[in-house]
């Protein structure tokens, strides 16, 4: 693969619109999860969710490969054992010792260092998808979330629906993600 092609992303689809679809599969998780919650459509809505995370989360990793490939692909991997986990354990395939969220709180909280560090977003969206991560986090020890609840929901809410807003509206800044891009590729 040249650099050009590498630079312009997969089938030469821009990293703005990768940011926007990124942005577009994250509200989708978020409308769907809120769906087999409160109408209680838990399997379907939850399978739903799950497949728009893992969508969000292939086109997370890619727009900040340039950043850190590795701790991009790590941040990808926690998400899609959440992901898995979450499917078998709505299907009633498996019931995991591990919460879920546990894995989506290590992905927030590695995808908000990344965004932080990468000048191509707004730091502070790093800042509240870190903390929201720390808030799933707690998922990790169920008495202690269980005691915390409805405050460590709190942070991962806001952080992931500020990102979710700014991918939307906003995208990312594409000079900037190209010119991190040629840095990585050297």
């Amino acid at each position: 693969m040249n650099t050009t092609m590498a630079l312009n992303g997969s089938a030469g689809v821009s990293p703005r619109f990768k940011a926007r679809m990124a942005g577009v599969f994250w509200g989708l998780t978020i409308l769907a999860g809120a769906f087999a919650l409160f109408v209680g459509n838990r399997i379907e809505g939850g399978l739903i969710a799950t497949a728009c995370y893992a969508c969000a989360t292939v086109l997370v990793y890619d727009i900040l490969k340039p950043v850190s490939r590795s701790l991009s692909l790590l941040a990808a991997v926690f998400s899609l054992v959440g992901c898995t986990l979450g499917a078998l354990s709505a299907l009633q395939l498996v019931q995991s010792p591990i919460n879920p969220l546990t894995f989506f709180g290590l992905h927030c909280l590695v995808v908000g260092i990344l965004i932080f560090r990468s000048g191509f977003l707004p730091r502070i969206l790093g800042v509240l998808l870190a903390f929201g991560g720390l808030g799933w986090l707690t998922f990790a020890a169920p008495m202690i979330a269980g005691v915390l609840r409805p405050y460590n929901l709190l942070p991962g809410i806001i952080g992931e629906s500020s990102l979710t807003l700014w991918l939307l509206v906003v995208g990312l800044n594409e000079q900037r993600w190209r010119e991190r891009a040629e840095r990585a590729e050297r």
